[in-house]
């Protein structure tokens, strides 16, 4: 079992979130998409068997967080320090941190990394990113995550090879795809037509969403 779980979030505030869904989405639909890309993240890792699970926010914890989340305030500076930060200081034990931006996330996705066997697992994103990392030690992150390059094509790449530099044993988790762009969010959303995210979908984007891509 995983000993921690954490997702890394922004505030779903319009203008801060999912800009580049705009046009055609509105600030303010954009933010409600990202706001049910959330909410359905969280629900997943909520059902992921886990000994604890953490919100790292950049804002004060939410009224929303289930019971027996804990709610850490996000590290300023890049993406690279933002993750490394988080991974440090909240968590304890073997630890996988995911982001905000794969909605069709399910429980039996990080299920599969044994922490006994593996030292470490990474998510691989279509897009050239990654959506999960997790680490055996936290105390690693620093080491294995600083200073490579984010939300690039070659994101993934440069994680993996750095894991593998410093003799890290890498599970590979299934690769999803990050919504980024309104094809992204429109493809994402056929995946998962009962979650938050389809409703909110459906909600800015009225047009029925495809049952398959």
């Amino acid at each position: 079992m995983i000993d921690t779980l954490i997702v890394l979030a922004k505030h779903p505030a319009p203008g801060r979130v999912k800009t580049r869904l705009c046009p055609p989405l509105t600030p303010g639909q954009a933010a409600d998409v990202a706001a049910a890309a959330l909410l359905d993240t969280v629900g997943a890792l909520d059902r992921t068997p886990a000994r604890r699970r953490v919100l790292a926010f950049d804002a004060p914890a939410p009224a929303w967080l289930p019971q027996g989340w804990i709610a850490h305030r996000q590290a300023g500076g890049p993406l690279d320090v933002r993750i490394s930060s988080a991974i440090v200081e909240a968590g304890r034990g073997s630890t996988v941190l995911v982001g905000m931006d794969t909605p069709q996330l399910r429980a039996g996705h990080l299920a599969s990394w044994d922490p006994e066997r593996h030292t470490a697992c990474l998510g691989r994103a279509t897009d050239g990113g990654y959506w999960a990392i997790g680490l055996r030690d936290p105390s690693t992150a620093p080491a294995v995550v600083h200073g490579v390059p984010m939300s690039t094509p070659q994101t993934g790449d440069e994680q993996l090879r750095r894991l593998r530099d410093h003799g890290v044993d890498v599970h590979a988790l299934e690769e999803l795809t990050d919504v980024d762009t309104i094809a992204d969010a429109e493809r994402v959303a056929a995946l998962v037509p009962g979650g938050r995210f389809a409703d909110a979908m459906r909600r800015v984007r009225p047009e029925p969403i495809p049952a398959h891509w």
